[in-house]
């Protein structure tokens, strides 16, 4: 008997309901997190970056709750699949290192927002920014108009991303893991949506399905 398998569609949306992101499994970073505090540990973790074929880029800031205020970004975290370093840049400053692998061309660094990000690393010091990929750009193309990390990785991949350290002192002493494992997953997960996106682009797998805004309460 001859059994025929097929592959099942992927079914994007336009905006994914907010309401069903809480029932996904939650999508966490496994592989190894390195802090970086100084010049010579950025050198190190800078060469095995940019070895690898690709890398998730971001970048967290000291939240601000009083009018006026403004914090400088505190940490800029750079991920491959299984690595990811915490470049603690209130402590280091945009080190030789560090602008080397802003400025590469040669490894694309995926990331949300870069405009933002990029704005924000040039408080810090000047450079000129290299191979950046702004996922945003590319989601746009096969229709997704919901941009945040959160629902793209939920739209795109099923899970979602846990973002409750958002708002948390990014430039305390000392991290912790609750700290490293949101900003190592969000860096991480960028390589997942590109991933991702590089195989609907190829295989054309996909059904977009039209939703109407969600209501406003």
């Amino acid at each position: 008997m001859h059994l025929e398998t097929r592959r099942m569609t992927k079914i994007l949306y336009n905006k994914f309901p907010k309401a069903q992101i809480s029932s996904l499994p939650t999508a966490v970073f496994g592989g190894r997190i390195i802090v970086v505090l100084s010049p010579s540990e950025a050198e190190k973790a800078v060469n095995y970056l940019l070895s690898a074929p690709m890398l998730g880029i971001d970048t967290e800031t000291r939240p601000c709750f009083k009018r006026g205020q403004q914090h400088k970004v505190s940490l800029l975290q750079v991920s491959t699949e299984d690595t990811c370093f915490l470049f603690r840049l209130n402590h280091t400053g945009l080190t030789p290192a560090i602008i080397r692998l802003l400025e590469n061309k040669t490894v694309p660094m995926i990331g949300l927002s870069l405009r933002d990000d990029i704005f924000g690393l040039h408080k810090l010091g000047d450079f000129k920014p290299g191979l950046f990929v702004d996922l945003q750009d590319h989601v746009k193309e096969i229709g997704i108009e919901d941009l945040s990390l959160q629902k793209l990785y939920a739209n795109m991949l099923g899970q979602k991303i846990n973002k409750r350290q958002q708002l948390s002192n990014w430039e305390r002493d000392i991290l912790d893991d609750r700290q490293k494992d949101y900003a190592a997953t969000d860096a991480w997960a960028c390589i997942q949506l590109y991933k991702e996106l590089q195989r609907l682009r190829a295989t054309n797998d996909y059904e977009l399905r039209i939703v109407e805004s969600e209501p406003t309460v």
